[in-house]
């Protein structure tokens, strides 16, 4: 089944803000990196909360959660690459680098690495599989490789999207791989530097 509405302003004109979804967005000063969850809240389940940890006070953070604690996935999932909420349109763009976080459906602890950044995407892999966690890099159905994927509208337009299953979302194993991917993020921003 596809979304209910291909665009934010077709949502924002059927649902309200801060009864049916919340916008929140953290800018922390002097770094290039952003953490994205788009279908936070009670659109993707667990998604909030593992952005959140992955940026903590270190990395610029925006959430669009849904509030409906019966799940809203139905109601306000927009796929990524028309995902166009405006204040995450301005501020992935001043980043150079961005991850976006998602869930997805399996009961297995599985992690899915997309998008655009394939260098960035390789140096995940190889972290979180030497870890022992069952990660994908390619060959799923998770690519995050359209040119309009939130993940890839920051400034070098080419971005990661982590989709972590419904099995690894709450499972013990889900603060190992925020370690593991924290861990390979700083070690990415030292390579690049910091705006």
């Amino acid at each position: 089944m596809g979304d209910k509405y291909h665009s934010f302003s077709a949502l924002a004109a059927e649902n309200v803000a801060g009864v049916d979804y919340r916008i929140s967005t953290r800018t922390a000063p002097h770094r290039h990196l952003v953490v994205v969850a788009p279908h936070g809240g009670s659109i993707e389940r667990r998604t909030s909360e593992i952005a959140s940890a992955l940026a903590k006070d270190d990395y610029s953070l925006y959430l669009f959660e849904g509030m409906d604690p019966n799940g809203s996935f139905d109601t306000l999932h927009i796929t990524s690459h028309r995902f166009d909420e405006p204040s995450c349109i301005q501020l992935v763009e001043k980043f150079s680098r961005v991850i976006s976080v998602h869930g997805c459906t399996g009961e297995g602890e599985e992690i899915y690495l997309g998008g655009l950044d394939v260098e960035l995407r390789h140096q995940l892999h190889e972290s979180l599989t030497q870890a022992g966690l069952a990660t994908h890099n390619e060959g799923h159905k998770f690519q995050g490789t359209h040119s309009k994927n939130i993940c890839n509208l920051g400034l070098r337009k080419q971005g990661v999207q982590i989709e972590f299953s419904d099995g690894m979302r709450g499972a013990p194993r889900e603060t190992l791989a925020i370690e593991i991917i924290r861990q390979t993020l700083c070690a990415a921003n030292l390579a690049v530097g910091s705006d």
